[in-house]
């Protein structure tokens, strides 16, 4: 793994509590599965994992940088679909690292000349979320402040599920099995996942004291 210069105090996530670790990651999960804006009657749908997501990623991420450039510490791929074999909603999550939120007037000139609007009624105050304009590609962009406790944690679920592949099928099924249940109610569907969630960011909690996890090269 390739340092990407955060305080060593910040990598190591050992020291903090499974229902401190469990909680983040839960804040993590709801601000990037909530979605703003759309018709909330249409049913979840999740779709098999596909290949062309990576270029979706890339495609998105390469009108990013070119707009904030040096604003980006970081602009990654997260979510499900930057997850090789996992089944996923049909939307691109990216989640990009800036110094902190004090420019938000520059960054949203730059994030609606790269294509993407900000949606200010985001309750999830530890990020800026900016969405797809009309007619585009759906697609969710997380703005979070390089090194904070929710930037690394979706960094890590991600880097955890890509290394687990034992952890797919389990999610993959309940993903399916809630999807059902749920119809269109995307908050009981989100709500539903909390037992496993928890789960897994704890195992992910632990490979990472493990193995000295720190995230990699930024992806664009």
């Amino acid at each position: 793994m390739v340092s990407d210069g955060i305080d060593n105090r910040r990598q190591n996530y050992s020291w903090l509590s499974s229902d401190g670790a469990a909680f983040v990651a839960r804040r993590i999960e709801i601000g990037n599965n909530r979605v703003e804006g759309q018709n909330m009657e249409q049913p979840i749908h999740i779709a098999p994992y596909s290949p062309a997501w990576v270029g979706e990623f890339r495609h998105a991420a390469e009108r990013l940088r070119a707009r904030l450039e040096n604003t980006a510490i970081r602009i990654d791929h997260i979510g499900s679909t930057a997850i090789v074999g996992v089944p996923a909603k049909p939307v691109i999550d990216i989640q990009v690292s800036v110094v902190s939120f004090q420019s938000m007037d520059s960054l949203q000139i730059q994030m609606e000349k790269a294509g993407f609007v900000w949606r200010r009624d985001n309750p999830e105050l530890t990020k800026r979320y900016f969405r797809e304009q009309s007619g585009s590609p759906r697609t969710h962009v997380h703005v979070r402040q390089h090194g904070s406790w929710h930037e690394q944690w979706a960094l890590l679920f991600r880097d955890y599920m890509r290394m687990h592949p034992e952890e797919h099928s389990p999610y993959a099924e309940l993903k399916h099995r809630l999807a059902a249940h749920f119809g269109s109610d995307r908050q009981g569907y989100t709500d539903a996942k909390d037992d496993h969630f928890w789960s897994v960011i704890r195992r992910a909690d632990r490979w990472a004291a493990r193995i000295g996890w720190q995230p990699d090269q930024s992806d664009a």
